[in-house]
């Protein structure tokens, strides 16, 4: 990865799912009646049915890393389809001025059975990534 020492590493977030009420409304019935079939890992480990979990949240305000987070709507239509083919969601991926890069996969994810498994795999990465 290609950053400056004043820049923070820029992690983008992008889930299996559209963004939109409707959307939102539609897989939180989905993780309530069917968690098991759910098809976005990523939600699953930083959402529960009422919203952020505050654990994420207080994470992700006092990371080093700058943070966006996507829909796959919202990821398709910002870097079209030139990257969508290449990435199976959810991914976390890591971008800089030139490329994208997977930093955890869609396998990756569902390998990941909790929050702070996460944060430790975001966190490892920062670490040995940091200037």
């Amino acid at each position: 990865m290609m950053t400056t020492k004043s820049e923070k590493p820029k992690l983008i977030f992008v889930y299996n799912a559209d963004s939109g009420l409707k959307n939102t409304l539609m897989d939180s019935a989905h993780k309530m009646f069917s968690p098991k079939t759910y098809p976005c890992k990523l939600c699953d480990l930083t959402y529960h049915a009422l919203g952020e979990k505050k654990a994420w949240k207080r994470y992700r305000k006092n990371a080093k890393a700058e943070m966006k987070f996507l829909h796959a709507d919202e990821f398709q239509q910002l870097y079209k389809s030139k990257f969508r083919p290449a990435f199976e969601l959810p991914v976390v991926l890591v971008e800089d001025q030139y490329k994208l890069e997977l930093l955890l996969s869609n396998k990756a994810l569902d390998d990941i059975n909790d929050l702070q498994t996460l944060i430790n795999r975001i966190e490892g990465y920062l670490e040995k990534h940091s200037t």
